[in-house]
């Protein structure tokens, strides 16, 4: 089956929204309760559209189904995590000379996970990163994510603990790169 990567358009978004929920109810289980899961898809998990107006969103769908089987961008803007719904976005524009470009808004489905498929995501997101001048990356990366970016050169600054709606926190990880 050939995989094939493209930009996430707005007709995309409805079919990013379900991959998002599974891949984050399936593959981040095992790093946080129930509760935590439900709390962050309904208030910092989620489709950025910022993301993909900018087209800095991307996705790889398998054919010839057209299948979308993961997602993920990166951004020239302050925001560090969450989808449309995370209240504490901040859209104003990085510069590549001073600022790293942000990591953002990874998920594979459960089924095509540990496929290359992030690091081809991730790959693309650094290559265009690099072609607008920025040399350094950071993201907010949860407890599943910290393994692929950790082999990928990244590594950890802080640990953060991102508050949730429903009293709790979601651990995550400040990771950077530098070229």
């Amino acid at each position: 089956m050939e995989l094939t990567l493209r930009n996430a358009t707005p007709a995309d978004i409805p079919a990013l929204a379900q991959l998002i929920a599974c891949s984050v109810r399936e593959l981040q289980k095992h790093d946080y309760t129930p509760s935590q899961l439900d709390a962050a898809l309904n208030s910092v998990f989620g489709v950025d559209t910022r993301l993909v107006a900018d087209g800095t969103y991307y996705l790889v769908e398998a054919q010839p189904e057209a299948l979308i089987v993961g997602c993920g961008g990166w951004s020239r803007r302050k925001t560090l995590y969450g989808g449309d719904q995370w209240t504490a976005r901040d859209d104003l524009l990085l510069d590549p000379r001073t600022d790293a470009a942000r990591i953002r808004a990874f998920f594979v489905h459960p089924i095509w996970a540990r496929r290359g498929i992030g690091t081809r995501i991730l790959a693309a997101c650094e290559r265009a990163a690099i072609e607008e001048g920025f040399t350094r990356f950071e993201m907010g990366a949860t407890l599943t994510g910290v393994p692929l970016y950790r082999a990928r050169g990244y590594r950890e600054l802080e640990s953060l603990t991102v508050p949730l709606p429903n009293g709790e926190g979601l651990p995550i990880v400040r990771m950077a790169k530098v070229l």
